[in-house]
């Protein structure tokens, strides 16, 4: 029998889509297994230890696990790539795992999630990195059964090295726990392995920030709409993990012991952590559009500004030109514009304009319209 311990959400691929690729067709079978054209080619690597020993082998198949495995503690055998899924069925077979988990470790498209069965317990994860600033997922799927935690990964690869170093030299307590330790400490890297990625993500947004402010250009929107979608995508990863690891500290399952839910909580803690700070960037990205717009909205209404000063400038010398312009003849009547006679007529009027304009410029200085804001503390508005 199946407890369900967290709810289906929106799943999305491993490759970056929002939207996932089905490949079974509608209606299957449950447990129907097809395998990713894509996918990597599967090797199974087997980590056996205690606090006595350690022995660290690639096998072939499920039957060399056993050889490998004799006498320890503790079991960790990590199969990297899902291509073969003969080999996927038969370590199936061999630890009596359900059809349908089967299937989610397949199909990795998975929400983050923790599954309790009857004699193991099924988690999916998901971890993220950055590569040529395109984020890659992938999907970690575990089974802790006893003294044996089978994980499954999509391509070679993973954030677990530190791990395999604390199990080789026998740093803290790793050696010395069970296997619900050890899922606890593959479990903790995922979590940790966010930190990088906000750090990535904090530091492109300071550098944008700084380009917005002083030369704002159209290709930082494209840039910060793609921080925002990677950044969705993340959070769409971690609540759910949050929630697993949440699920896995309130279930009873014997599995886990009550000292190991010690440090699953402090796991919480950093992914609640971790969820805090992405939120921190999606708000600070979102800022950084709407300054963007603020900037170029800002940049449209000073050169709006100064267009209209000079069209308004141009109104009364304009005004001036076309009444002179008119065909009177003024020795039809004196009143025809005499000034047309004039000898210093010309002169006159082009200084006269050139008086206007001085005159219009000086008061749009003076009220703040142009050479200073209106209002600016080096020179009081004459309103104020």
């Amino acid at each position: 029998m199946k407890n369900r311990i967290l709810g289906k959400g929106l799943p999305f691929s491993s490759r970056h889509r929002v939207v996932p690729k089905i490949r079974h067709a509608p209606g299957a079978s449950p447990g129907t297994l097809i395998a990713d054209p894509l996918a990597g080619r599967t090797e199974i690597e087997v980590i056996a230890f205690g606090p006595g020993g350690l022995r660290e082998e690639t096998v072939a198949g499920p039957e060399g696990i056993e050889d490998v495995a004799s006498e320890m503690a503790v079991v960790w055998i990590n199969v990297n790539g899902l291509a073969d899924l003969d080999l996927i069925r038969a370590i199936s077979d061999k630890f009596s795992f359900h059809s349908l988990a089967i299937e989610d470790v397949v199909n990795t498209y998975q929400r983050p999630k923790a599954d309790d069965f009857d004699n193991h317990i099924f988690t999916v994860m998901r971890r993220f990195e950055v590569q040529q600033n395109q984020l890659l997922a992938e999907q970690i799927s575990a089974f802790l059964i006893g003294r044996y935690l089978i994980t499954f990964q999509e391509r070679p690869g993973d954030c677990f090295d530190s791990v395999r170093e604390r199990i080789r030299s026998d740093k803290g307590r790793i050696r010395k726990s069970g296997a619900d330790y050890l899922m606890y400490a593959l479990i903790d890297a995922v979590i940790d392995s966010y930190y990088p990625l906000i750090e990535y993500y904090g530091e492109e947004l300071q550098g944008i920030e700084e380009d917005v402010l002083k030369t704002p250009d159209v290709r930082h929107v494209n840039t910060l709409h793609r921080i925002k979608r990677d950044l969705m995508l993340i959070r769409r990863a971690l609540m759910p993990e949050r929630e697993a690891i949440g699920a896995l500290l309130r279930d009873d399952s014997r599995l886990i012991a009550e000292p190991t839910r010690v440090y699953l909580r402090d796991c919480y803690d950093h992914a609640i952590q971790c969820m805090d700070s992405i939120e921190v960037l999606r708000e600070i990205a979102s800022g950084l559009v709407e300054l963007y717009l603020s900037s170029q909205s800002s940049r449209m209404n000073e050169v709006m500004k100064v267009l209209t000063i000079i069209a308004t400038i141009f109104i009364p010398l304009g005004f001036i030109a076309g009444l002179y312009g008119m065909n009177f003849d003024s020795a039809a009547s004196p009143y025809n514009m005499p000034e047309l006679r004039w000898p210093w007529g010309y002169p006159i009027a082009l200084g006269f304009m050139a008086l206007v304009a001085a005159c219009m410029v000086f008061y749009f200085w003076r009220k703040g319209w142009i050479g200073r804001e209106r209002g600016s503390p080096d020179r009081p508005s004459p309103d104020e």
